[in-house]
């Protein structure tokens, strides 16, 4: 079999696993040594042999983000939960399509720290989902997409398995003069460069919340809900424009 048609079998494989499973994005990306250099070490090694990634994404309820005025709420922790299950959920179905297609698969927990003091993860599904041309990295420090924003959860597939382009070129910023994020930061975190975000500020505020909503969860939701994404931010215009003319 030509190499072009067994990617197209894999990933029409992938497709039809996904098809069924409630994803709002789905793309594939193409890693160098120097991306799976920066995964975390427990997963390194094997990380080596998997070259490509299946990304992932669902989007996030508006109406729960809207439950989030100053803070956290129940609500929102309980969606989060739920969106991170779902996604958990998805890239196990698609590593079995992957492994019954005759490759490797490695699903990538949705939201797990290992290293609490970095606040980091196996890895950061942030950049898989831009080298899949997904999004671009905002001013927030989240992926933002131009159909949702960052009103988005992700998860990633690691595989050797041949799989096709991505949906898209890799976006650069696109943010342009919105800068809702920043005021939206109860800490001042957020800056006009996504190079000078306050991981420290943000990561103190998180487990504040943390203690404070007796959530027992590093989350806050207040710049992903005012982060609407380029097509977003048409349909506001748009539908402010019609309620003008009423």
């Amino acid at each position: 079999m030509s190499d072009e048609r067994e990617t197209e079998r894999i990933g029409s494989a992938i497709a039809a696993a996904a098809g069924h499973l409630g994803l709002d994005l789905l793309s594939y990306a193409h890693m160098d040594d120097d991306h799976r250099g920066r995964f975390h070490e427990s997963i390194r090694d094997i990380a080596a042999t998997l070259p490509r990634a299946v990304s992932l994404g669902i989007r996030l309820s508006g109406p729960v983000l809207d439950t989030v005025a100053t803070a956290p709420t129940w609500t929102y922790y309980h969606h989060y939960r739920q969106v991170n299950t779902a996604l958990d959920q998805a890239a196990l179905l698609i590593s079995g399509a992957i492994q019954r297609g005759g490759y490797r698969a490695l699903p990538v927990p949705a939201s797990q720290i290992l290293d609490w003091e970095l606040l980091r993860a196996h890895l950061s599904h942030r950049e898989i989902a831009w080298l899949a041309g997904l999004g671009w990295r905002g001013r927030n420090n989240l992926l933002v997409t131009p159909e949702y924003g960052s009103m988005i959860r992700l998860a990633t597939v690691l595989t050797d398995a041949p799989l096709p382009r991505p949906v898209r070129s890799r976006l650069e910023t696109e943010c342009g003069d919105c800068a809702a994020c920043i005021g939206a930061c109860p800490v001042g975190a957020i800056d006009a460069s996504p190079e000078r975000f306050d991981l420290d500020r943000c990561a103190a505020q998180l487990r504040r919340f943390s203690r404070e909503e007796r959530l027992n969860t590093m989350i806050c939701g207040l710049c992903v809900k005012v982060c609407a994404g380029t097509e977003g931010r048409r349909r506001e215009t748009a539908g402010a424009q019609r309620e003008g003319r009423r």
